[in-house]
């Protein structure tokens, strides 16, 4: 990775961050289209923007990457320490 994709400061809006959340959790873009009340498009739309703004291409690199640069916590995903 380049000195300057390091440095490279990555905003997602809370709509991003709030449809990212969901797919990490499982969702489906339908699923996560119905919990915030718009259509699986516009899901998809903020899906693509995300993967450009963290060069990535796929749900799984987003959410590492997210949760890599602290953009979303892990713990958002709601995992139960079995501890």
């Amino acid at each position: 990775m380049s000195t300057e994709n390091r440095n490279r400061v990555v905003r997602l809006t809370k709509r991003e961050i709030e449809v990212l959340s969901l797919v990490a959790q499982g969702h489906s873009s339908k699923e996560a289209a119905d919990v915030l009340f718009i259509s699986r498009r516009t899901v998809d739309f903020h899906l693509a923007k995300i993967y450009d703004k963290l060069q990535v291409n796929n749900r799984v690199k987003a959410f590492r990457a997210a949760t890599r640069i602290g953009l979303i916590p892990f713990e958002s995903l709601g995992y139960i320490d079995p501890s």
